[in-house]
């Protein structure tokens, strides 16, 4: 088989980890600003500063065979405060952006949210605030008018689950929590309501072009296939990162199966969750309405039944082997005989993404269409003579790809893939020793250079073959 011809080969990006600038230009600040400053082990400026070398990227894009990438708008560009006054200067830098992606034959894809939501609105409780749903409505309904002659791909928010994971059970990102199941099933509530009010409100107003959301999804297998405590607490992790976010986009509520598991889980914490039916109406409205999803794919996981302590750390430095994730009445996490890792300890399992998509079209019959929106390796790259040679990335691009191929016989809807990432980028917590792109950066110099990965990605653009 071949990949169809008007299949996208894209690369992804994302506004806070390759723009630079971050309080340049009128930009609001975000979260991540203080919470990096206070680490003071590394910082997003200038990153890849994609804010002044967009133009060079776009055209390695043309020149590589991409045809499709992956921007996100960064809210506190537009508005500084999340609300109120707008800065000019930041609506201007993305017209320009879109119109090089046109010049250049670039479909832009547009996320409105990727993990950095303006600090005076994170402060007052991000998206477990309601205020901050509204918010973000109004601002998504500022960029489809704004840019509505050129964007017609858009996406509401980039890993709901990311958020929540990282801010309330693994505490990575900044006012992290650990272990609060309450407050990440809410905060992921909250903001597929915020999708659904943005979904609606882009349908109402008749634009022409496609929306839908972006999930961070991993297909949890029972370590032992035998074990029913084992095949319960891989369901138990499914419904925490998968099914809770697949049913709201997909049903626009939670089944039956899913809501005894969060009941559960909500009450380990002593918690209780604000499901209000109007929510519901306007998230059943959404489901019917948005036109694809997209599915940031990288592993899979194998879970034991665990009743131990909670114990979670995370590998954020690619010293191998150092990751835990025991999740007192969830599961343990295990490695797995034979299948090979990355330096972070994320499984290479490309088998597991195309049963992640033969289970959406099984479970969701409804759903439309899929891009695989995000999926790479990252990789402690080595700049040889110029060279860089980076045959385990193109190994596993490969796998990949070929079982979204597979999927395609098997009947499901693949409408494109974005390598994860178009270049070097800073990562949110691992800094600038991962390297995920295409294209190598010196982050001295900005000075750009093609990997072997890329030369192999053009060579699939052409051809629709891997």
């Amino acid at each position: 088989m071949k990949f169809s011809d008007d299949f996208i080969f894209g690369g992804a990006t994302a506004a806070y980890q390759c723009e630079g600038s971050t309080l340049e230009y009128g930009k609001g600040k975000v979260s991540w600003d203080d919470f990096l400053a206070k680490q003071g082990r590394f910082k997003a400026d200038p990153a890849s500063d994609f804010y002044h070398q967009y133009g060079q990227d776009l055209k390695l894009c043309k020149m590589f065979g991409i045809n499709g990438i992956r921007i996100s708008i960064s809210w506190a560009r537009i508005f500084p405060d999340g609300t109120g006054k707008i800065n000019q200067e930041g609506i201007d830098f993305y017209h320009r952006v879109f119109q090089e992606c046109h010049k250049n034959n670039v479909e832009p894809f547009i996320t409105l949210h990727h993990f950095d939501t303006p600090d005076t609105l994170y402060q007052k409780g991000d998206f477990l605030n309601r205020e901050t749903v509204d918010a973000f409505v109004d601002y998504a309904k500022f960029c489809f008018e704004e840019y509505k002659d050129e964007v017609k791909y858009w996406f509401t928010f980039n890993e709901i689950w990311a958020v929540a994971t990282n801010t309330y059970i693994e505490g990575t990102f900044p006012n992290g929590e650990k272990y609060n199941m309450t407050k990440a099933f809410q905060i992921m509530h909250n903001m597929m309501l915020a999708h659904a009010k943005a979904v609606v409100a882009y349908k109402e107003a008749g634009y022409k072009g496609q929306i839908g959301c972006v999930q961070s999804l991993e297909y949890k297998y029972p370590y032992d296939e035998n074990s029913l405590d084992d095949i319960q607490a891989a369901k138990n992790e499914d419904v925490l990162q998968n099914q809770f976010l697949l049913d709201a986009t997909f049903k626009g509520y939670y089944s039956t199966e899913t809501m005894e598991i969060v009941d559960r889980l909500v009450a380990i914490n002593n918690g209780q969750l604000d499901l209000r039916d109007e929510d519901f109406e306007v998230m059943k409205k959404a489901a019917v309405l948005i036109d694809y999803m997209g599915m940031n794919y990288y592993q899979s996981r194998f879970i034991q039944y665990y009743d131990g302590e909670n114990d979670i750390h995370h590998n954020g430095t690619g010293e191998k082997g150092t990751s835990r994730f025991c999740l007192k009445n969830v599961g343990r996490r295990m490695e797995k005989e034979g299948i090979p890792r990355t330096d972070w300890d994320w499984l290479i399992h490309p088998e597991s993404m195309f049963d992640m998509l033969v289970r959406i079209r099984q479970q969701y019959p409804n759903y439309k269409c899929i891009y695989i929106t995000e999926n790479g390796m990252g990789y402690k790259d080595e700049f040889v003579d110029g060279v860089i040679d980076d045959a385990p990335r193109i190994d596993y691009i490969k796998k990949h790809l070929q079982y979204a191929l597979k999927a395609v016989e098997a009947g499901v809807n693949v409408k494109g893939y974005f390598v994860w990432s178009l270049m070097d980028m800073f990562s949110w917590t691992n800094g600038y020793n991962k390297r995920y792109g295409l294209f190598y950066v010196d982050y001295e110099t900005q000075k750009r250079y093609p990997k072997a990965s890329a030369y192999w990605y053009k060579s699939v653009s052409e051809t629709k073959e891997v």
